[in-house]
């Protein structure tokens, strides 16, 4: 398993970034045990609706928040009370800020030091968000707004979780720039057009292709995908049912990722039939498909440290530039967009053939 350092991303180990922690459903009044960027924590629904990710461990004597199921504060129901969490140990109650706020046998107020690491979390479009900073900054670039969720036309995706994948971050993005799998992987035909598009903190792939797995017709398909930030995939691809797909990867340990999957559908109708309803649920099953073809070559292969780029590839080099500004801290960043801001066109394509600037 290669880490980030492997790959000489930067200073941290773990991106700055928007990220996915879970699907609404996830969080409930009974505390669950989760992890990501290397440390364990504790993700719960207040009584009031809101949600919150905290460090598990209890700093009174080091009790894990979640892992207890015979503890009478958890057999009681009174492990989450209003918005607060109790440790199953001794009870200590933490507020939503992470600051102990009640030892129920001690007279004396709660030692300053009593207080856990927590990440205000934003629920939207059915899932959970956290900005992660290594240097413990407010988000320098906004949240998607995923506008379709409120959208009656738009049948809502029902986010799937396809598992945790034991491969660094870099090979999952090394896909914007992967022209040469298409082919073989998804069995794309006459391909029309290949470029990425670099601006700050987003990057881009216009893709215009057959697409095997997606699309079984002869038609080719138009897709517009992008990363905003290290940890939110979109793709929008036009049709007669456009969809808009998200795939959500999640760092658990330096090498180690946890991966979600969305698809949205616009059907022709105001309001959706179930027509309408069973063929956005075929567009999802193919996304499904079609992501899975490349979940299986990222699970088994060896790292790629050093790419052995040859004429027809896409600019994997300009990717790995665009992904070090979120190691590295977010003043440098500016260094990093400038190496690559603009577009590239990949050749070898019907609109770009190979002439003489190949």
């Amino acid at each position: 398993m290669a880490t980030s350092k492997d790959y000489r991303l930067g200073e941290y180990a773990y991106p700055r970034g928007w990220f996915m922690v879970g699907r609404s459903a996830d969080a409930t009044t009974k505390p669950e045990a989760v992890r990501y960027f290397g440390e364990d924590l504790v993700l719960y629904r207040g009584e009031s609706g809101r949600v919150f990710l905290m460090e598990a461990y209890c700093p009174h004597m080091g009790t894990h928040l979640a892992l207890n199921t015979t503890s009478y504060v958890v057999v009681d129901g009174t492990q989450v009370e209003g918005d607060n969490i109790r440790c199953p140990y001794h009870a200590w109650r933490f507020g939503p800020d992470g600051r102990c706020n009640e030892i129920p046998y001690s007279p004396a107020p709660p030692p300053k030091k009593a207080c856990l690491k927590s990440w205000p979390v934003t629920e939207r479009a059915g899932c959970l968000w956290v900005w992660h900073d290594p240097e413990s900054v407010a988000a320098d670039y906004p949240l998607p707004d995923f506008a379709q969720w409120d959208d009656p036309q738009w049948i809502n995706w029902d986010i799937e979780f396809l598992g945790t994948l034991n491969s660094h971050p870099q090979e999952i993005v090394d896909n914007m720039a992967d022209k040469g799998h298409l082919v073989p992987v998804h069995g794309s035909q006459d391909m029309e057009l290949f470029e990425n598009i670099f601006d700050g903190h987003v990057c881009k792939q216009i893709l215009k292709a057959g697409h095997r797995t997606l699309n079984s017709g002869d038609e080719g398909m138009t897709n517009d995908t992008w990363y905003t930030g290290p940890g939110i995939l979109q793709s929008a691809m036009v049709g007669d049912y456009p969809s808009h797909m998200l795939i959500a990867h999640t760092p658990v340990d330096d090498g180690v990722v946890k991966v979600w999957y969305g698809l949205f559908v616009k059907a022709p109708n105001p309001v959706p039939t179930e027509e309408d309803a069973a063929i956005a649920t075929a567009y999802c099953d193919a996304g499904v498909k079609a992501f899975a073809q490349d979940f299986e070559i990222w699970a088994n292969k060896r790292p790629c440290i050093h790419p052995m780029m040859v004429r027809g590839d896409g600019p994997f080099d300009k990717v790995r530039i665009w992904y070090k500004q979120f190691f590295n801290p977010r003043a440098d960043a500016h260094q990093y967009q400038a190496r690559v801001n603009g577009t590239y066109v990949a050749r070898g394509t019907l609109r770009d053939p190979w002439g003489d600037a190949a």
